[in-house]
């Protein structure tokens, strides 16, 4: 709580109104990892450069400010005149110290140590400005910093994690030999739908279908009929529209289809047409996005598209089917979520949780507290320290709030309430989170902010309304963040009354987009250690309960209350797994509390200290999201190239880790640790396996997309796609045979084989779909593999059925250049390109 309080005491300070356009700073930083090998206590050390190109810098008039990777640094030179310090979350300052000057011409270094390895450039220090101060250390204002410039990663001490690496430094030849015993299918053996169904023959017949069909449907699927055309006009511009009436295409509601299975749906192509059945309007949306599969990967001739007859039967093995989607660290526009929500809805998910509060950020216009959009949802130096105009800079976005980064933005209500029709007509239902105690940063500055305006008006109940830290906290914490002041107290009735304040105004937005809020997502993860540990308030309502103070058994009260409150309101509610975990003696535990409440913990842990957590839990009775991090991260980058994005912390997470998970047995499929080292949880005695019982408490999957380093649309689009794809066929098709398979030596042959033939139909269906479903979207293009070999070089690539180009000359290939079939002459300027058919 230190740097809330000495925001605190600045808030009535004078500070500077700072130049729309700031001046430059005449200088080049140029920063660089030296190793992720040191002889030093420290995991990596790194070099900052500064060179001078313009005035003098002394030792009182500036600072650099950045972000990076939340880190602990430490100088390694101690004579060195310049020093680096973390300050908040991931927020640092590089600075002068006594004595330092530096004139135009020269340059300054300084070498210093880090607590955790960086082989990822993403991770880097980046967003770096100066401001400028007077001989009194006040601000005079913000130099943006003339060339930043950040070494590439390229050698080897650079690209592993230490001694523990088991995946060595990233290179295209180990690509090549990850990828060489892939092989190529003919499409005519592959099945052209992702998921795939659950039942699914080919018939002999060709139905020919051109632009002028006749459409049959019930009133109430009207949506899914203009769906159904628009989306063929935009996957199929170029067919044509002959004079007489096509074939007839009937959609349908058979609540009988498949049993009655909510989501179920049948599809049918035959001479007479096509026809598509559903359980209700859910059943036939999800028919109708198999049917533009087809229509999609079909080959056309003169105009006409030739459809297969076929005969689908089709239900989904989850009935909840999810994605995360993190707007709060970094935001993304209302257009981009809506995108989202159309693939989304193209593979078959059906909930999207929406992570709108954050540390850094938030998101949600709140009618009667305005001071969360005006200041919690913009990022911005704060002037002499004083957070009055927005939260302090995070994640690269500067010192600037505005819209040509992602650190500041928000969803007005009209915006949020469009977001959630949007998502209904598309049958998503989505889940709105508020994470508390802890990840809520932006919510208390903004809360502070509206305290001090109501202090000034001499309204001290409405300053205390919603106000969310206990003043007298001396509580002396770092979240893993890196936040010393991101936790709420529970100890004043202010905090419920804030929470239950958005839920009631979430409520209302539901209810005008013509929805019921049922479920509420509560946060609940990340707690540090020591929060409330020095807070009189929170230990006075402690003592009052007979509750222990540890910072699990505080949390799990809290969340009781908050439980109690939400339930009178009719609401489920959901929480990351630490909100129903017991802590005793350096163990965890389920804790029984909720067991029977409607209460869903969120699963994300099956690597460090309990990676069975989540069967104990649905053993012990509760249903559980399972989000486990090996897998189903998608914020975690595809490989170890240090130039692919995404965070490392918990390993790599590919198309094929998302397709390979096996909900029932995810010991089976969690097969090395976040070092690419061999874990054996599947031959384990220890490791608690999920009962027959307990099987139907596995609710459903979620793919989480956290977005520290996600910065634009594009990157979304590239972190989300394919990887997406797998995620979608193991959330939705039948439990495969591999899955439970004890032997683990057979079981990597059967998840490689079927994984083979996964990988052609991404190549040779799903690529295409996505260069043109909604205008296309940035999908994330593999590195090509190659290997040079007695004067040849080979190359491959991990989705066989892209066409491979080259050139032998360095210049840039191109879709004209040769295509690759085999081996060629390695002139030492040999190019590969991969491409989309």
């Amino acid at each position: 709580m230190k740097i809330i309080k000495a925001i605190i005491c600045c808030l009535l300070c004078s500070f500077v109104v700072y130049p729309a356009l700031a001046q430059s700073a005449k200088i080049n930083l140029e920063w660089e990892l030296l190793t992720n090998l040191p002889q030093s206590s420290f995991k990596s050390e790194a070099e900052f450069r500064i060179h001078n190109k313009g005035e003098e810098l002394t030792d009182k008039n500036w600072t650099i400010f950045f972000s990076m990777a939340p880190i602990a640094v430490g100088i390694l030179d101690s004579s060195s005149l310049l020093g680096v310090e973390h300050i908040n979350g991931d927020w640092y300052r590089l600075y002068p110290k006594k004595g330092f000057r530096l004139s135009p011409g020269q340059t300054a270094r300084i070498h210093y140590g880090n607590n955790k390895h960086i082989t990822k450039e993403v991770l880097a220090p980046m967003g770096p400005y100066m401001v400028r101060y007077d001989d009194g250390g006040k601000e005079l204002g913000i130099a943006d910093i003339a060339q930043y410039h950040l070494v590439p990663f390229t050698r080897d001490e650079q690209l592993v994690r230490g001694t523990a690496e088991g995946y060595g430094p990233f290179s295209l030849e180990r690509v090549y030999n990850e990828n060489k015993d892939l092989t190529d299918i003919p499409k005519d053996q592959l099945i052209p739908i992702i998921p795939t169904p659950h039942a699914y023959t080919r018939h002999d017949g060709i139905l020919l279908l051109d632009g002028n069909w006749n459409m049959k449907h019930a009133k109430e699927l009207q949506f899914e009929a203009d769906y159904l055309r628009d989306k063929t006009a935009e996957l199929r511009p170029g067919l044509k529209k002959r004079s007489q009436q096509g074939p007839l295409i009937q959609l349908s509601i058979d609540t009988k289809v498949l049993e009655g299975h909510k989501e179920g749906y049948s599809l049918t192509i035959d001479a007479t047409g096509v026809q598509i059945k559903g359980t209700n309007t859910t059943g036939v949306f999800y028919g109708v996005q198999s049917l533009l599969s087809l229509i999609a990967s079909s080959p056309m001739k003169d105009g006409l598209l030739s459809l297969s007859h076929v005969s689908i039967l089709d239900k989904p093995r989850l009935d909840f089917r999810s994605l995360h989607l993190d707007v709060a660290r970094n935001f993304q526009r209302k257009e981009t979520v809506l995108k989202t929500i159309d693939i989304l809805a193209h593979y078959k998910l059906n909930n999207l949780l929406l992570y709108t509060s954050e540390d850094e950020g938030w998101r949600i216009e709140i009618p009667g507290l305005p001071e969360l959009t005006e200041i919690g949802s913009q990022r911005l130096h704060p002037t002499n320290g004083v957070e009055s105009k927005g939260v302090m800079p995070a994640y690269g976005s500067g010192a600037y709030a505005t819209d040509k980064n992602s650190g500041s933005g928000f969803y007005s209500r009209n915006e949020f309430i469009e977001i959630l029709k949007y998502a209904k007509a598309r049958h998503i239902n989505v889940i709105p989170e508020l994470n508390f105690p802890g990840h809520a940063r932006a919510a208390i500055i903004a809360m502070e902010n509206r305290y001090q305006k109501y202090m000034k008006l001499g309204d001290q109940h409405k300053a205390e309304e919603y106000r969310l830290l206990d003043p007298n906290d001396k509580s002396d914490y770092l979240s893993p963040q890196y936040f010393k002041d991101n936790t709420v107290s529970i100890g004043r009735e202010s905090s419920y009354r804030f929470y239950e304040k958005i839920i009631d105004e979430f409520t209302s937005m539901y209810k005008e987009a013509g929805l019921k809020l049922e479920k509420i997502h509560a946060g609940g993860d990340e707690v540090a250690q020591k929060a409330w540990s020095q807070s009189p308030e929170v230990q006075n309502w402690a003592a009052d309960r007979n509750v222990k103070n540890d910072f699990l058994s505080l949390q799990a009260a809290f969340f009781k209350e908050l439980v109690h409150r939400m339930e009178k309101k009719g609401l489920e509610v959901h929480g990351w797994e630490e909100v129903v975990i017991e802590h005793e003696d350096k163990k965890y535990f389920p804790n029984p509390t909720f067991v029977g409440k409607k209460v869903v913990p969120y699963i994300w842990n099956n690597e460090y200290s309990y990676p069975d957590m989540g069967y104990k839990l649905a053993n012990m009775g509760y249903d559980v999201i399972l989000c486990n991090v090996t897998n189903l991260y998608f914020d975690l980058a595809y490989n170890n190239d240090p130039k692919t994005p995404g965070l490392l912390w918990a390993g790599f997470v590919d198309t094929k880790k998302a397709f390979s998970f096996a909900p029932y047995h995810f010991q089976n499929s969690t097969l090395i640790n976040r070092f690419g080292k061999d874990v054996f949880h599947d031959s384990s005695p220890t490791f608690e396996r999920l009962k027959d019982e307990a099987k139907g408490r596995i609710r459903g999957v979620q793919a989480q997309m956290w977005a520290e380093t996600i910065l634009s649309a594009e990157m979304l689009e590239s972190y989300l796609l394919p990887k997406l794809i797998g995620f979608a066929e193991m959330a939705w098709s039948k439990e495969r045979a591999w899955e439970s398979q004890e032997g683990r030596a057979e079981r990597i042959r059967a998840i490689d084989k079927d994984w083979n033939s996964f990988a052609n139909r991404i190549a040779k269906f799903e690529l295409p779909i996505l260069s043109h479903w909604n205008q296309g979207y940035n999908f994330w293009m593999p590195p090509i593999g190659r290997q040079s070999s007695h004067g040849r070089v080979a190359a491959n690539i991990c989705f066989p059925g892209m066409t491979i180009r080259y050139t032998t000359d360095g210049s840039p290939v191109t879709p004209r250049s040769p295509r690759y079939t085999g081996p060629i002459p390695d002139t030492g300027n040999v190019l590969f390109k991969a491409f989309v058919n």
